[in-house]
This record gives structure tokens, sequence and C-alpha cells, in this order.
């Protein structure tokens, strides 16, 4: 069933106080916005809380971001929309935030691009960190554009986080999807570190995709999620070394033989 425009400015605003009250924007962050048809593209307007919207706050842009409706002004984010919109014929919605876990790792030049939950590996692969870009700018869409075909949600880095989808709904859990996985990580870093699921396990979720419902026109990239094997590589290599692990024990009897040489030295 097709939707109707004001029907569709309400799944806005609805989204939009969910966003709010979740802590994923403050003040008046963010911006949201509904492809309406081929030239026309429903935007929540610059300078109001997105918890705070009336269906009549928001305004109509066309392809080129030139305001057709509405009484307030364009964000001046809409641009990083456009671009996706043009480069993904399946996206329809999308949904900018600043979630503070996923930021928090935007902001530390970190992505969420760990094989760790099953989930996120079906629904979402990885999520990349675009380099920075000044946000309102054409600079931070250059940033995105090598990232937007491959995958359905992004990192900005020193910014925040973009997710998209076919419906308002799809973006929207698509970017609740990022911080559950952001806030996840952050335990297990805490922890001691995630523990990688494996290549094969990778594949075969990759695999069930369409018997889970999930479905996207972005790309498989690899390496993306890093898997457990990869991880232990990385790890023997890092600083041109090899490395061993040892036991407790194992170090132990080390240190023991290492003073009895000494003693008989």
């Amino acid at each position: 069933m097709v939707k109707t425009e004001r029907e569709h400015r309400q799944d806005i605003v609805d989204i939009g106080r969910l966003v709010y009250q979740k802590g994923w924007v403050a003040a008046n962050d963010g911006n949201i916005t509904i492809r309406l048809d081929h030239g026309r593209i429903l935007s929540t307007p610059t300078g109001v809380s997105k918890g705070m919207m009336h269906v009549d706050d928001l305004i109509i842009v066309d392809n080129e971001g030139n305001k057709l409706e509405g009484r307030l002004e364009k964000t001046s984010e809409i641009l990083m929309h456009l671009v996706i919109y043009n480069m993904r014929s399946d996206i329809h919605a999308i949904v900018h935030a600043h979630p503070p876990v996923s930021t928090g790792f935007a902001t530390a030049g970190l992505s969420l691009n760990k094989a760790i939950l099953p989930e996120v590996v079906i629904g979402l692969g990885c999520v990349p960190l675009a380099e920075y870009g000044l946000p309102g700018t054409p600079e931070l869409s250059e940033r995105m554009k090598p990232l937007i075909p491959k995958f359905d949600a992004i990192l900005l880095a020193n910014h925040g986080a973009v997710a998209y989808g076919g419906d308002i709904q799809k973006a929207f859990f698509r970017m609740e999807t990022v911080e559950h996985f952001a806030r996840i990580n952050l335990v297990a870093q805490m922890l001691g570190g995630p523990k990688l699921l494996s290549g094969e396990d990778v594949q075969k979720l990759v695999e069930s995709r369409g018997r889970y419902g999930f479905s996207s026109a972005a790309t498989a990239e690899p390496g993306c999620p890093i898997v457990a094997e990869q991880a232990a590589a990385a790890h023997a290599t890092a600083d041109g070394q090899e490395r061993f692990t040892v036991t407790r024990d194992e170090l132990v009897e080390l240190v023991e033989e290492a003073i009895r040489v000494r003693e008989n030295g």
C-alpha cells in the first residue's frame, strides 16, 4: 500500500521523537529524510528539535537541494542525503544522528568492523568509518562516496553516523543496530577484547541472509567484517615481529627455568 505524503510526514515525526528519546541527538542535531518520488525529498528542517517536530514543520526539496515547499529552512546537511539517494536507487529513507557510543568510536577513528554479533553480520556486514569532512559541505559527502554503494550504515569521523534503507523503519532499525553494536563492542573491549567469529561462521551467516529476510543492494566487501583468522594473522605480524602466546603455567615454568640456569651458571 502506497503511503500518502501526510503519512510520510507523520513517520518522520514519529522516528524523530524516538531518535530524541533514545539520546541519539541533542538540541537540534540530526536530520531525517524520505524520498517521496523521483524529484521530491521530504526532510526535517534546520533549527528544530527532532523530538518536538510537527508534521507541518517538514519541508520538501528537489534533487538539487532547492526548497520546493515549507515555511522553515532546509538543513545544511541535505547534500549528504542527496548523494546517498543519487548513488542508491534502492534507498528511500535516511537517518543521520549522533548516537553517543558509536559516535565515540567515530571520534576515536575506529570503525565497527569486527565479526562479533551474528545479527550484525547478517544485517549490516560491518560499519565502516568515513574520513572527516566539514559537516554541511561537499567535503563530507566526498569522503562517504566510496562507502555508500557497499554499506547500509556509515560512521562519520568526529561527527556521528548515518543509516539508510528502503523505508524509514529500516533506516531507523539500522541506526539502532549500529548503536547497539557499538555498546556491546565497547563492553567487550573493557572485558579484555571480543572473541571474533571465524571466516567459516561469517560465510554461513552471509549465505543465510535471504532466509532471515535481509536484502540490500550493498555489495559484499572482503575483510569487512574482520574475522578471527584475520585478527590472529594481524596480531602475529604486528610490528614485523612474530608473536607467541603462553599460558600462566608455561610462563611460570619458563621463569623458574631461567632462574635455575642463572643459579647454576
